[in-house]
């Protein structure tokens, strides 16, 4: 559909979309009164859009493109495994060369006591399978009480049945009669939302040791897991308080209960370690990943498994009822490796802990003195910014929440940049190849957006 000269016939393709496409997690009223933006190319860290503008990719697309868009190594590597084998399943006792190699490099990189892997095709398959993996484990080890799942209020662990279930997202509860039966839910470690004015560190126990109290109220022989993000993406760039995982180690030391690290986002060397796991000191059951895993080339998710919980499920023999029909895609597979491959030849995730991590993390955290901004905040390569009203009381929001937020977005979209807007705090993760010049260009540019959104507050009476 495109023109002899390369240009897209953007109106056409704004009304077939609004015409056809339904959007996720969209007001598709909205959305086809507006037009949807069309994206066309991308190379590293920018995309281009069907009228030629370039906008830089702030967000990795979707928190995924760990490596840039635009690497021919991975379209090679994917073409390659389509010509030998594009598809069959991993069922009836089979499985082929690219699942093999990709499960071997997956124990590699994973905690020591992490050595099996269960594919699937997204985060939310990820965590609908952690889902029956962990009731399983507990039916198998004779425990059949231990059902409930703990999860935190605002965080985000997919938007299937189960993965809507396990996350803390009231308004997606809201649709569905959800969450399912089994899943309670405790507050999240947000000191400059809810820490009121107890300090960060007294805070992030106070939060921790709700999983204490839930465990003691729930009775720990019902209580089959503890599920949660190293840091919360959808929910806002959650970091929590140093005191919070130290904290939470304790207390599941102390308990006979599964731990599920939500790794979707964090890994793969997004917080400067491959996983948010290696990042805290983490020592988890169950880990959950996708994104990274191929930075978002082809469709890819699984489950690492420890050693602990493969005993568990396994051992005794029996069939586990549960799998995909891409489970384990060569195609994706291939991908996955050579994605991996990638990030290991150039250095990436120690780039991010020692490189262009610190670089953007100090200019980042510098843009605090804007008269809109009550917090930034950044680890690794995820950052958010809290817009305030007032930057001298943090108990303070803007009315009618996520409208500043969404102005500001808007503004950075037109000024080049894509920033998230989640509630009213802008998000970033960009992509791990960021460059230093392409650094000092976004926080040029989210300085210039939150100039142009204070102007607008100002003019339209948000402000005193």
């Amino acid at each position: 559909m495109t023109a002899p000269s390369n240009i897209y016939p953007t109106a056409a393709l704004k009304a077939l979309d609004a015409a056809h496409h339904l959007h996720p997690f969209s007001d598709m009223k909205t959305l086809n009164e507006e037009g949807s933006r069309i994206i066309t190319s991308a190379e590293g860290v920018w995309l281009t859009d069907s009228d030629g503008n370039r906008i830089m990719d702030g967000m990795a697309g979707l928190w995924c493109v760990q490596v840039g868009h635009g690497r021919a190594e991975i379209a090679d590597a994917v073409h390659r495994q389509m010509c030998e084998l594009s598809y069959y399943n991993t069922f009836f006792k089979t499985s082929h060369p690219p699942a093999v190699a990709l499960s071997e490099k997956l124990a590699q990189l994973a905690p020591a006591h992490v050595n099996k892997v269960f594919y699937c095709s997204s985060g939310s398959e990820a965590n609908d399978t952690v889902f029956r993996m962990v009731r399983t484990y507990w039916d198998q080890m004779g425990q059949p009480d231990k059902k409930v799942i703990i999860s935190r209020w605002n965080g985000y662990h997919g938007s299937t049945l189960a993965g809507t279930s396990l996350g803390g997202m009231k308004a997606m509860h809201g649709q569905g009669d959800l969450p399912v039966p089994g899943v309670h839910h405790i507050d999240q470690p947000y000191w400059f939302g809810e820490g009121g004015e107890m300090s960060p560190d007294a805070f992030g126990v106070q939060a921790a040791r709700e999983l204490e109290r839930a465990i003691d109220a729930l009775g720990e022989d019902n209580v089959a897991a503890f599920i949660a993000e190293p840091i919360q993406g959808a929910g806002g760039v959650i970091i929590p308080p140093g005191s919070y995982w130290p904290e939470i180690r304790r207390i599941l030391s102390e308990r006979d209960i599964l731990f599920v690290a939500d790794e979707v986002i964090c890994g793969f060397g997004r917080l400067g370690r491959w996983f948010g796991s290696d990042h805290f000191g983490l020592d988890p059951d169950l880990m959950a990943i996708a994104k990274g895993l191929t930075s978002g080339y082809l469709p890819m998710g699984g489950v690492l498994v420890s050693d602990k919980v493969a005993a568990g499920l396994f051992e005794k023999g029996g069939e586990f009822f549960h799998g995909y029909t891409y489970s384990g895609h060569p195609a994706c597979a291939a991908a996955a490796l050579t994605n991996l491959e990638i990030m290991e030849r150039e250095g990436l995730v120690d780039r991010v802990a020692d490189d262009i991590g610190p670089y953007l993390q100090a200019r980042w955290r510098a843009l605090a003195d804007h008269p809109l901004v009550g917090e930034a905040r950044m680890t690794g390569l995820m950052g958010a910014l809290e817009l305030v009203p007032d930057k001298a009381d943090r108990t303070r929001a803007f009315a009618d929440t996520g409208t500043v937020g969404t102005i500001c977005r808007d503004l950075s979209f037109q000024n080049g940049l894509v920033m998230r807007a989640v509630r009213d705090s802008m998000i970033i993760s960009p992509p791990l190849v960021l460059s230093h010049d392409e650094a000092d260009y976004l926080v040029a540019t989210a300085k210039k957006t939150l100039d142009e959104t204070y102007a607008v507050l100002k003019k339209d009476g948000w402000l005193d």
